[in-house]
C-alpha cells in the first residue's frame, strides 16, 4: 500500500509541473515575456540589464532558460525536462 501511495504522489507531482518538453516547444522566438509566463508561469529567477533579461524556470538540474531583448524572446535553452 505504501508503494502505491508513493507512486500516486509521484504521478501527481510530475503531472503538475509546467517544465515539460511540450511547453518548451510552445515557446517561440519573438514571443513576449507575458506570453512565456502564460505557458510556464512565473519565472523562478530573472536578471535584467540594459533592456536584456535572462529568466529561468526550475532549478540547476531541471530548467528552461529564456533570453529576452526588449521583452522579446531571442534564445531559449532547456536541461533535464521531458
Amino acid at each position: 500500500m505504501r508503494y502505491i501511495m508513493m507512486a500516486l504522489a509521484l504521478l501527481v507531482f510530475t503531472g503538475c509541473t509546467k517544465l515539460s518538453k511540450e511547453n518548451y516547444d510552445k515557446i517561440q522566438v519573438g514571443m513576449s515575456y507575458t506570453q512565456v509566463t502564460d505557458i510556464l508561469g512565473k519565472a523562478t529567477k530573472c536578471d535584467s540589464l540594459a533592456g536584456m533579461s535572462d529568466c529561468t524556470w526550475g532549478d540547476e538540474k531541471h530548467y528552461i532558460k529564456v533570453k529576452l531583448v526588449a521583452d522579446k524572446v531571442m534564445f531559449m535553452h532547456s536541461q533535464g525536462i521531458e
